[in-house]
């Protein structure tokens, strides 16, 4: 988003003349009225001139020529529904909500300006889907359609609107389909790399199967079956920071007990408390690995990414956390898939 959109913030009683030396100062070309972060209407020279041409003065308040109903993008479309959304309607510039509150404005110019990011991504699509069938008795998980696009479309889509061009693809179970629906990527310009497992190998295992001349740069890995809004370019930035060997992303999960827990000391009850919550945090299914990390494993070597993390954590090699937020959705069983039906409607991915 751009970084200039808190400088086109008026209140509704701001005059007319402020709003128009906005418009004409700043390059958005447009003016958000708000009350606190709450987004009342916006305003153009267009309707500045409408206004005026109803004997309004620069003197009166800006709520009297405001849109009071303005387009606004939920802050968890992705680029492409924003680009399709301001092309469609015929505008440069649409302001940003979540949760109803105004957080930003994004414009067409700066969709289409996006950097382009040379870090690779691998994503693992070999897996067998198991607890989706019959979905995934002749179509692999990967493959199975959310809303009117496959899992894997919809996360790639994620990375290709972030500027991410270089893709790799770990395959196990029908592999054919897969390579047969996205190619070599030239569909979306971008380059795609296929990595077959002969035998599972696991999502750390993997690793070993990527080619020797890979950019050197740090990986980011994701399983296959992963619906997310995530910032990818946060995630990076934050790896890059911490300088650590990998960076798994987590995600916070309580668990109730249903029952009153008991304190004891001995045989006598110390306290107690009734259905207490916990909290944890667990694995998302994403991770940044660094190519110290990635080149470390050998060809043919099975094991998953927690274990091969747990190696280096034992030789207090640094692997962090980076908590995830935004929405997350691990579909792995048909009430995952159901839910992943609804929730792609709002998301915008």
């Amino acid at each position: 988003m751009s970084y200039e959109w808190k400088n086109i913030l008026l209140s509704p009683a701001a005059t007319i003349r402020e709003a128009l030396e906005i418009i004409n100062k700043e390059a958005l070309q447009i003016v958000l009225v708000v009350r606190s972060d709450e987004l009342l209407g916006s305003v153009t020279d267009g309707d500045i001139r409408r206004g005026l041409l109803n004997n309004l003065s620069l003197v009166d308040t800006i709520d009297k020529v405001m849109n009071k109903a303005p387009l606004t993008a939920d802050s968890s479309f992705s680029k492409s529904t924003l680009i399709s959304l301001l092309e469609s309607k015929r505008i440069s510039a649409i302001p940003i909500l979540e949760n109803g509150k105004l957080v930003g404005l994004e414009t067409l110019y700066n969709l289409l300006s996006k950097p382009k990011l040379d870090n690779p991504v691998f994503i693992m699509a070999g897996g067998f889907g198991t607890r989706l069938r019959p979905l995934t008795d002749n179509c692999p998980k990967p493959l199975l359609k959310v809303g009117n696009k496959p899992i894997l479309e919809i996360i790639m889509q994620r990375f290709i609107d972030t500027g991410f061009h270089e893709f790799y693809i770990s395959t196990h179970y029908l592999p054919d389909m897969i390579h047969n629906y996205f190619g070599d990527g030239s569909k979306w310009n971008v380059d795609i790399t296929y990595v077959h497992e002969e035998m599972p190998l696991g999502t750390g295992g993997a690793l070993g199967l990527l080619p020797k001349d890979i950019k050197q740069l740090p990986l980011i890995m994701i399983n296959g079956d992963v619906l997310t809004n995530l910032d990818i370019n946060a995630l990076l930035e934050y790896h890059n920071k911490e300088d650590s060997l990998a960076t798994m992303c987590v995600r916070e999960y309580d668990y109730q007990i249903p029952y009153g827990v008991i304190e004891k000391s001995g045989n006598q009850i110390i306290g107690m408390t009734e259905k207490p919550t916990y909290k944890f945090h667990v694995n998302a299914g994403i991770y940044v690995v660094s190519p110290k990390l990635f080149n470390s494993v050998d060809i043919d070597t099975k094991i998953d990414m927690p274990s091969l993390l747990e190696k280096h954590i034992e030789k207090n090699e640094k692997i962090v956390m980076y908590p995830l937020t935004e929405y997350w959705l691990d579909i792995g069983q048909m009430t995952e898939y159901k839910q992943a039906q609804k929730d792609i409607i709002s998301l915008g991915l």
